[in-house]
């Protein structure tokens, strides 16, 4: 019987974007429709988090033509500053490495959900575009990322009177075996969102032939 040689060569190290590509089931569930929704949900949870530390009230989740999806809230925005540990934009960091995020600082978030600095990361790592809007201190920041890697540095692009954090990404039809948003898929769960967290308004958009709108106010639930 021939035996193939294991030596230090059959050995492969690859980065978390690169592993979130090869195995994205360990991830996001699987690749077929319940694991392209989980995508929007991540994104989402991002912005409960923020709600939940009582800096944002409102979210609008849009399906935009061609299936790609937006996500904006009017949170305290992601911060850009740059970071002295990884060398780089915070925003680059939580966008790009597995396990960032302000969810391990016990004085940024007291509670959260999501998967704890994998989720936004994962949805980079899945997507041919990702682009991360921040409206902080009186400015706007830009960055653009595929698969997800950084296509250029944080850029500042405007002024706003706003604040928050919008994540606009493109699924990657490679790796989903359907690419194909349901509108009430993604309205239960949002209404199920808005229902369980008290003062937040979600609002979803479908951008598609039936431009549908649907908001869900938030309410308090007793148990």
């Amino acid at each position: 019987m021939s035996q193939k040689q294991y030596t230090a060569s059959s050995i492969q190290a690859l980065e978390g974007m690169e592993h979130v590509r090869l195995r994205p089931s360990m991830y996001i569930g699987d690749v077929g429709v319940r694991g392209l929704h989980h995508l929007v949900y991540e994104v989402v949870d991002n912005s409960i988090d923020e709600a939940l530390a009582g800096y944002c009230d409102t979210i609008k989740v849009t399906i935009h033509k061609g299936e790609s999806i937006s996500v904006k809230d009017n949170g305290r925005g992601i911060p850009v500053d740059f970071h002295e540990k990884e060398q780089k934009s915070a925003l680059e960091v939580v966008m790009t490495k597995i396990g960032a995020g302000g969810k391990f600082d016990k004085d940024s978030y007291k509670v959260s959900g999501g998967l704890h600095g994998v989720g936004v990361s994962c949805v980079n790592a899945l997507s041919t575009l990702l682009v991360a809007t921040v409206s902080l201190n009186g400015k706007l920041y830009q960055q653009k990322y595929s698969e997800g890697k950084a296509l250029a540095d944080v850029a500042e692009i405007g002024t706003t009177d706003e604040r928050g954090t919008d994540v606009f990404f493109q699924p990657d039809g490679t790796i989903f075996q359907e690419l194909v948003y349901n509108y009430d898929t993604l309205a239960t769960r949002l209404r199920e969102l808005a229902f369980l967290n008290k003062g937040i308004t979600i609002t979803l958009i479908d951008e598609r032939e039936t431009q549908r709108r649907r908001i869900f106010p938030g309410r308090n639930f007793s148990f």
